[in-house]
């Protein structure tokens, strides 16, 4: 985006950025993804410096990434910086950035580039010189590789994708009858509203617990996650036209709250959970599914080799799924 003015932070050449950034994520396809999600500037033209807000069995994984490349990039150091997940990081990120004292290189998801790149707070990624490190828009799904792109210029390069799925027990799913002969779930149990509430009230009864549970509590992420996905298997719009207001279908989103009420209405399913208690109730087995995050396997591995996932089930008659994106930026 030519209009864009550069980030006046910047102290690296645009090579050696690239360089270093771009060795993390050649490690990241060779080797695999995350699971999942400093202001001062750098003392010399050798450090790159680096923010994100991966922390835990992520941040160790990101780690590993970052030392597999070190080979590639000899001279070259890489100060990481991790800060907190969530709004405190992209407050941080926004208002380093346009000071000029942001970092050469960072962490954010692909669904904060809408309040990132159109206000100059990115620079634009060279395809070519992505190139020239192996990384291509053919190593990437289409609908992810979509999202990079603002004005016909790429502002982010995935570094995985986390979409909303559910995890459930094997033991009261096969109990209530939700599993097929190969021991998968059952989408067709989940097809639509009343049958997604009724496979909840057997696994309730499978479980002597709790059918589906959902942590929402104080997270607006967590409702916007499962609301967003539903909505969009109704075939509703929600578009942003530049200069004006939402275009939805109110009606619609009428229908898919009403939906997600029934689910947390504390008659067949745990209600009124926030985030922690409901992987907690989850993980010790209170409840027999959970509706969550792909960034969860390791919580519940942990905690029971046993779990098993599935994509979120189509209710609304056309697939869809909520998704984000973790990726690289400039």
């Amino acid at each position: 985006m030519s209009d864009l003015p550069p980030n006046p932070g910047t102290g690296l050449s645009r090579r050696r950025v690239l360089t270093a950034s771009l060795a993390s994520a050649g490690a990241l396809l060779a080797g695999g993804a995350l699971s999942g999600c400093g202001a001062a500037l750098a003392a010399d033209d050798t450090t790159v410096r680096l923010w994100d807000l991966f922390s835990g069995a992520d941040g160790g994984l990101f780690n590993t990434m970052v030392d597999a490349g070190k080979p590639d990039m000899p001279g070259t150091r890489v100060d990481r910086t991790v800060l907190e997940w969530g709004s405190p990081y992209y407050t941080k990120l926004a208002m380093a950035s346009a000071g000029g004292r942001g970092p050469d290189v960072a962490i954010a998801h692909m669904s904060r580039l809408a309040g990132y790149a159109p206000t100059g707070l990115l620079d634009p990624w060279d395809l070519d010189t992505l190139a020239e490190f192996g990384v291509g828009e053919d190593d990437f799904a289409d609908a992810v590789w979509a999202r990079t792109q603002y004005r016909n210029r790429t502002y982010a390069i995935p570094l995985d994708t986390h979409p909303f799925i559910v995890f459930y027990h094997p033991e009261p799913a096969r109990k209530a009858g939700l599993l097929t002969a190969a021991g998968t779930l059952d989408m067709d149990a989940f097809s639509s509203p009343d049958r997604f509430l009724a496979a909840g009230r057997e696994l309730a009864k499978a479980s002597g617990k709790q059918g589906i549970a959902f942590g929402y509590v104080t997270d607006a992420s967590q409702g916007w996650r499962l609301f967003y996905g539903l909505y969009k298997q109704t075939g509703g719009r929600f578009d942003l036209p530049e200069g004006g207001p939402a275009e939805v279908d109110e009606d619609r989103m009428a229908e898919v709250i009403a939906f997600m009420a029934k689910l947390v209405d504390g008659r067949t399913n745990p209600h009124r959970l926030d985030y922690p208690s409901a992987i907690a109730a989850f993980a010790n087995r209170q409840t027999a599914m959970i509706l969550s995050g792909e960034w969860e396997l390791g919580t519940f591995r942990a905690a029971d080799k046993n779990v098993d996932a599935a994509p979120f089930p189509t209710v609304f008659g056309t697939p869809a799924v909520y998704a984000d994106s973790h990726s690289f930026v400039l």
